[in-house]
């Protein structure tokens, strides 16, 4: 496994457009890992199931656009609130941290 550096120093004879996809992938490559790890960790929350919740507005934290698009729409799980329009992936941590504490 090599080093940054010896990333840079090798593609310095390589072809411009080489060059720069090198650079992007290497500047980015930290945001996406972290992006798929997030990724995995939704998948496995998708059905996590909501029925624990009957009014989202006992939910501290919620955004109140949150509050008000869930009680609406009554997702069954996690994966299907994550999907509604208006509901951010920091609602979606608030609820999973809400049902942590309750499952206590």
């Amino acid at each position: 496994v090599r080093s940054r550096r010896q990333r840079q120093m090798c593609i310095r004879d390589r072809p411009r457009y080489l060059r720069l996809q090198v650079e992007t992938h290497i500047k980015y490559e930290g945001y996406i890992a972290k992006q798929m790890s997030q990724i995995k960790q939704f998948k496995k929350l998708e059905n996590r199931k909501l029925d624990m919740i009957e009014d989202y507005k006992e939910v501290m934290g919620l955004s109140n656009e949150a509050v008000q698009k869930l009680n609406d729409i009554k997702p069954e799980s996690l994966g299907q609130a994550s999907r509604i329009s208006g509901v951010s992936p920091s609602d979606i941590n608030v609820l999973l941290i809400y049902m942590e504490t309750r499952k206590k």
